[in-house]
């Protein structure tokens, strides 16, 4: 076996495994959304929603992967160098997109945790499904 067919090899297995990915985790997400419909449960609509897009952000990464490790590995040409360009570019902004989605904001204008903080005081909002932005609350047992 050539280092090229090796190469490709890899390449067509992280494709399966990044339609896989998204296949199984939208297959996944259906039934147990199925089953929260069932019992009741709030907010299913949303949790759907958030799951669908973690299961094809984790497909696009893979997806990503192979497309790099065929072009860089097997063909680097300036035309295929500028085609992956292209093709990361577009995944690239499907996956901030789908970011902004399930979090409601770009990565750059999250909050982060006070490193001073005890990890116990830190939480999440008190918006239904604990989707807001890390508010501090007081430590367990200080005087409000």
């Amino acid at each position: 076996m050539s280092f090229n067919q090796v190469i490709e090899a890899i390449g067509r297995g992280l494709d399966v495994a990044g339609i896989a990915a998204i296949a199984g985790g939208v297959g996944l997400t259906v039934l147990l959304s199925a089953g929260r419909l069932w019992r009741r449960q709030s907010q299913v609509y949303r949790r759907f929603r958030q799951d669908v897009g973690r299961a094809i952000l984790l497909g696009l990464e893979l997806l990503v992967a192979a497309d790099i490790i065929r072009t860089v590995a097997i063909s680097p040409t300036l035309q295929s160098v500028a085609i992956l360009s292209g093709i990361v570019l577009v995944r690239t902004f499907l996956s901030f997109s789908l970011d902004v989605e399930l979090n409601g904001s770009w990565p750059w204008q999250r909050r982060t945790e006070s490193a001073d903080a005890p990890p116990l005081a830190q939480g999440r909002s008190a918006q239904p499904g604990g989707t807001g932005p890390l508010e501090r609350r007081p430590p367990p047992g200080a005087a409000l």
